[in-house]
């Protein structure tokens, strides 16, 4: 049975930091992907990272604040976020992919973790 176990997420005031886990068991992904979503607007993807090479993906709106890594050994992805912002504030899913990545596309990925709130306040 396939899981994504999301963790990490709370609130946090604007300039903060917080990292998101991402515990992945069940079956080997080539890669995976972190996505946002605020209420109203579409989900967006964020990060994406190749679980083989560790090739990446950061949006435009969080390069230099956000940074995709992943564990191997823990069979864990993390997205670091440094400088947050309110506007950051969304549900944050995990996703995983069986093609190669990284993938940008939310319908690439057919395995979801539930979901996790981060609240940033100004």
């Amino acid at each position: 049975q396939v899981q994504l176990v999301e963790s990490g997420g709370g609130l946090v005031q604007a300039g903060g930091s917080l990292r998101l886990s991402c515990a992945v068991s069940g079956r080997t992904f080539y890669a995976m992907g972190w996505f946002r979503q605020a209420p109203g607007k579409e989900r967006e993807c964020v990060a994406a990272i190749n679980w083989s090479g560790g090739a990446t993906y950061n949006a435009d709106s969080v390069k230099g604040r956000f940074t995709i890594s992943k564990d191997n050994a823990k069979n864990t992805v993390y997205l670091h976020m440094n400088s947050l912002k309110p506007e950051d504030t969304a549900v944050y899913y995990c996703a995983a992919a069986t093609r190669i990545g990284p993938l940008l596309a939310s319908h690439e990925y057919a395995y979801w973790g539930q979901g996790t709130q981060v609240t940033v306040s100004s």
